[in-house]
């Protein structure tokens, strides 16, 4: 299949044509405000039911099933304030999906949606940012299965091997069988998408009822008490620095990850404009329910006995350490729930990594159709799958189970590098309500004036309060994927030239947060050892970050692209695809 998007084309702002341009060509192109881009070879076969289990079934993962038990490790009780304050955050930054999502229901939309704001430069960033996101998720879903399924093979799982803290590693039988297990996302991935969108319709109405038929069950093993172990509802020695650094660090908004699945796959949703808005308000609305009702289930049905030191005491032995959920049922005399949540603890990871891997697919499609990736990534075969995108989703997520031998280990990376991914969405809504105001919006953010930039300050501060140690294993990712997508772009003699102006902000933005977070009081990494210089007192430290956030937030929307040069780059892919998919 070949591609046109048109970068042969002048670009007015730079006045540099990439190489072999015409500068005559296409310089008088006038584009209406009506423009969108559109996909070429995907396939429009997902329905509002399929769109909104597509993020539902990223969002019920792994994290249900470790996510509770973390947070109550870490601060006790006062988990669920960890799981409403994340869950608002998320809320909002969902609602900007919503409406980029129905303005433009483009495949891997959270890698273009900066393209055409501010151009190239910011694309690729946050382009790849999107691409590294998801291509971490399924590896992580990987472990959790290893992780419970050890219950019954021994040998994939080694609870000790971090000094029996609870947050083992997978043994070299469990790194093996991980590797199986993402091939068969991978071959599942091959499938034509109506067949796909059938498998996890069935994988995700079952991901969904189990947890709420857990909230039912363990409601009735409950101990009132249980909220006050450990010296109050804040235990005692925790403090609000400690539940702001769970929010990250025990998997929180590692749980809520996945809303944006509706906008990867919007290429090939029915009525995108109708149906993605409600996909994705829809889907964080229920996960947000389903995760504070289980934080607040799994607190109450705990074994008072286990509690005398509070949460952070449980035995790394314990079955609730090993298998959280599962563990508890069986100590509660549930043993047939325990056998269905083991179940369901292979059922839930493989459907968040199944359609993690089809969203990483899409994203490497999205970023072929910016040019920043190889036309390689763009050819779809004749199920209208990108299926070379989809087999170096494959190949990359097994570099990543190398250096993050377990769930926990790789949670803050994934984390860290989701919402670098979400801050570029606040940025591009309020930069399209001023080049494009009048562009109709199915879905329309109430306030974006003011709940815009404050998604952006939000998404910055959960960055924040990932820790130093996290965002500097973060830097070097972003390093490796700028050069890789300076070789790629090298070699494209239809690549956009690079938009320095509208970008001038990015470096700042990047390098200021890396400086904050190294003076900032937060971690990440071992307390007794931090990487950071804890120089930035904590409060100030709050503020500064929000401060800064706001200063980024107004200078790139002062600096995003003018109208007409956003309209171009959306016009550059709406073309059609000039041969037919292969067969």
């Amino acid at each position: 299949m070949v591609l046109d998007d048109h970068y042969h084309e002048p670009y007015s702002r730079t006045g540099i044509p990439p190489p072999n341009a015409n500068p005559e060509e296409g310089s008088d192109m006038a584009v209406a405000s009506s423009t969108r881009p559109a996909d070429v070879g995907l396939k429009r076969e997902i329905g509002l039911i399929g769109a909104i289990w597509a993020s539902e079934t990223s969002i019920i993962g792994s994290g249900w099933l470790f996510g509770s038990y973390f947070a109550a490790a870490a601060v006790g009780s006062a988990a669920l304030i960890c799981w409403i304050v994340a869950g608002i955050a998320v809320i909002i930054l969902a609602l900007v999906h919503a409406e980029l999502g129905g303005m433009y229901p483009v495949s891997g939309g959270t890698a273009r949606f900066p393209h055409f704001a501010f151009g190239s430069i910011a694309g690729i960033s946050f382009g790849f940012f999107s691409w590294l996101q998801a291509v971490t998720v399924a590896p992580i879903e990987c472990f959790a299965v290893m992780q419970y399924g050890s219950y019954y093979w021994h040998g994939l799982f080694n609870p000790n091997a971090n000094g029996g803290t609870g947050v083992g590693n997978v043994t070299h039988t469990g790194f093996v069988m991980t590797v199986i297990l993402m091939a068969v996302f991978t071959g599942i991935n091959f499938l034509a998408m109506r067949l796909f969108n059938k498998v996890n319709s069935a994988i995700t109405w079952w991901k969904v009822a189990i947890p709420v038929l857990t909230i039912i069950i363990l409601a009735f093993k409950f101990h009132p008490s249980n909220f006050t172990a450990g010296g109050g509802f804040i235990p005692k020695g925790v403090t609000f620095k400690d539940i702001l650094a769970a929010i990250p660090g025990a998997g929180i908004v590692f749980a809520y990850l996945g809303f944006e699945q509706a906008d990867q796959l919007a290429g090939e949703i029915k009525e995108p404009q109708k149906n993605l808005p409600r996909a994705i308000i829809g889907a964080i609305l229920i996960g947000t329910a389903i995760y504070v009702l289980l934080q607040v289930v799994f607190i109450g049905a705990t074994p008072t006995d286990l509690l005398h030191h509070g949460f952070a005491g449980i035995p790394s032995t314990s079955p609730i350490a090993i298998g959280p959920f599962a563990g508890l049922a069986g100590l509660v005399g549930l043993g047939w729930l325990a056998v269905v949540l083991r179940i369901d603890a292979f059922v839930s990871p493989f459907g968040t990594g199944l359609v993690y891997q089809t969203s990483t697919s899409r994203i490497g499609y999205g970023l072929a159709r910016n040019r920043y990736y190889p036309q390689m990534f763009a050819k779809v075969d004749r199920n209208g799958v990108p299926w070379f995108s989809l087999i170096i989703a494959f190949i990359a997520g097994l570099f990543f189970l190398l250096p993050f031998p377990s769930w926990h280990s790789l949670v803050s990376l994934v984390t860290g590098a989701s919402v670098l991914m979400y801050a570029g969405a606040p940025l591009s809504l309020g930069a399209f309500r001023r080049q494009v105001p009048e562009l109709p919006r199915p879905y329309r953010m109430p306030a974006a004036s003011v709940l815009s930039p404050i998604a952006f300050a939000i998404a910055n501060l959960i960055i924040y309060w990932s820790g130093f140690e996290t965002i500097w294993k973060l830097g070097i990712c972003i390093v490796i994927g700028y050069v890789l997508i300076g070789i790629f772009m090298a070699f494209d003699s239809q690549r956009p030239p690079l938009d320095w102006k509208s970008a001038q902000w990015l470096p700042v933005y990047l390098i200021g947060m890396g400086i904050i977070s190294w003076q900032g009081q937060f971690s990440g990494g071992a307390v007794a050892n931090p990487v950071n210089t804890n120089n930035i007192p904590f409060g100030l430290d709050l503020a500064v970050v929000a401060v800064f956030s706001l200063v980024i937030y107004f200078w790139a929307i002062a600096a995003r692209l003018p109208t007409e040069e956003m309209q171009n780059l959306v016009a550059r892919q709406s073309g059609e695809a000039v041969d037919p998919p292969a067969h």
